[in-house]
Formats: structure tokens, sequence, C-alpha cells
């Protein structure tokens, strides 16, 4: 067999090289440390929250393990089976540790969940709205403008009202009150899209409207509403806890942040602060990485920052 000529070098790794667009990121990069650290942020709490069975002293939701006995201890003291309450008890007698981390799971949840169909309902809408036109368009449009004309928590206060308190009619209030920002960025979008040749062109092979609209336009409409939506949820997480906050959110027996806020905000002047306050900075951190994350998202992929 020959021997290749180059078989007896050595062959090294080469450095990438340094082009302006990297440079610029690592620049960028370089002088956002907030980023960064919100990032790892972020990625921590997922962690905790994905595997938050593993890293809870107890179940909170298990009330059949909960002892009033154990209500309102505070930081570092034991409870009646010898574990230690890291971060104290509420009236209930739930580990605050374990209540935040599954109070966080259920904050996410909510949160994601709410985004990603608010996304579905809305960006459907508004590329229908975009590629159809007309009494269509006119019409969508209004109603959207209708229902983002009232304030978003009045709104989600009459339906939880209607609707009752439960984790799915949480999500269903949120969705509601936020697929019209969705379908308005879609259709701002996606109009400008439909005056391109690659939808002429597609229309002329005679391609259904379904077909151009889910292979043609769709593709080319999604950078600016998901980078929206990483923004929104923070915000439908913010809004979970407030209604939950007000008591009509999610039930008393799988409490979120804002209920375990709600929850000890009656014993502040008792001295029981952290009841209220440990859950308080979990959510103050998680709503504040995503926002810093989806900002720094949103610029990187801002065409008039490049």
């Amino acid at each position: 067999m020959a021997q290749s000529p180059n078989s007896g070098r050595t062959r090294t790794v080469q450095p990438l090289a340094e082009t302006p667009q990297r440079a610029a990121i690592l620049k960028k990069l370089h002088a956002r440390p907030t980023v960064r650290g919100s990032a790892i942020a972020l990625a921590i709490l997922i962690v905790l929250v994905i595997f938050a069975p593993y890293f809870a002293p107890q179940n909170p939701y298990d009330l059949a393990n909960l002892s009033l006995m154990d209500g309102r201890l505070a930081p570092r003291q034991a409870l009646m089976d010898g574990s230690i309450a890291w971060l104290g008890t509420d009236d209930q007698g739930r580990d605050m540790l374990s209540a935040i981390l599954y109070g966080l799971r259920i904050s996410l949840m909510v949160g994601l969940s709410a985004v990603v169909l608010a996304t579905a309902v809305g960006g459907a809408i508004g590329l229908v709205a975009a590629y159809i036109g007309g009494v269509v368009d006119t019409v969508l449009m209004r109603i959207v403008d209708f229902i983002l004309g009232f304030p978003t928590i009045l709104v989600a206060l009459v339906l939880l009202v209607v609707l009752g308190r439960g984790v799915d009619k949480v999500i269903l209030a949120l969705v509601l009150v936020q697929w019209g920002h969705y379908a308005r960025i879609m259709r701002s979008r996606a109009l400008q899209e439909r005056r391109k040749e690659y939808v002429e062109a597609a229309a002329n092979l005679g391609f259904p409207a379904w077909r151009i609209m889910l292979f043609h336009l769709l593709p080319n409409c999604l950078g600016p509403v998901m980078v929206f939506a990483t923004i929104q949820i923070a915000t439908a997480i913010a809004l979970e806890a407030t209604l939950s906050f007000l008591g009509v959110g999610v039930p008393i027996t799988e409490p979120s942040l804002g209920l375990l806020i709600s929850n000890g905000f009656q014993y502040l002047l008792s001295g029981d602060y952290w009841i209220s306050l440990f859950p308080g900075i979990a959510l103050l951190v998680l709503i504040l990485s995503i926002n810093i994350v989806g900002d720094r998202l949103r610029e990187s992929l801002d065409p008039r920052r490049a």
C-alpha cells in the first residue's frame, strides 16, 4: 500500500480565523459580563427545576408529610423529623427550600406553556391575516386591537374569576391575553415577506395558500416572533405570580412563587420575613435572568446593530 506523503507529518489544529464578526461578538461578550452571569444563573435554575425532587429535602405538595408543628420555623432550625430547614418553613410547615424549587417548576411551566401556545395561536392568525388581506385582515386586526385595548391584568383576573383556579386555567388566561402581540408581530413581518419574489414565484407555480404560508412565509417570519417570545416568558411568569399573589391563580395545594410570597405577606410585620423574602428573591433572579438574556438575544439578532 502506498504511503501518503503527509503520513509522517504531525497535523495540528489550526486556530479559528479572526474575522471582524467574531471579534465583534467576543468584544460584546466581554463587555457585558451581566449577560454571562444571567445565562449561568438561568441555567442553574433550569437544572434545579428539572431535578427538583432530587434537590428538595421534602415534597411540599404532599400534604400527608406536612406538620403544623413545623410551621413558621426560622432558617436553619430543625424540623420534627430531625432534618434542617435551611430557609425556614411557612405557616403550613413546608420547607421553604423545597417549596421554592417546586414553585420555580410551576412558574417556568406556566410561563413556557403560555408563551408557546400564544405564539402558535397569534402567529397563525397574523400569518393568515397578512397573506389573505382584505376583509379577513381587517376583521382579525380589529379583534386584536379590541383585546389589547384592555389592561392585561384586568382581563386575566376576570377570566380566572369565571374559569376558576388551576394551572391549566392560568395558562389559558395568559394565552388569551397575550396572543394578540404575536399576531401583530407576525403580520408585520409577513407583510414584508409577502411582497418578495419567492412568494410570487410559489403562487405562480400553483402552490396552495397553506403550503406557501407554512413552508415559505413562516420560516422567514419566525425570527422577530421568537425573540419577542423569549422576552415574554418573563412577562408571563410575572403575570402568573401576580395572579397567584392576588389569590386567583394556582391552587393552594400546589403553590407557585407568587402564592408563596402571598402566604408570607401577612407575617412580615411579625418578623417572619423568610416566608416571603426567599421566594421573592428566587422570582426576581428568574425574571431578571430571562429578561437580560432575552434582551441580549434581541440585540444580537437586530440587523441595525450588526
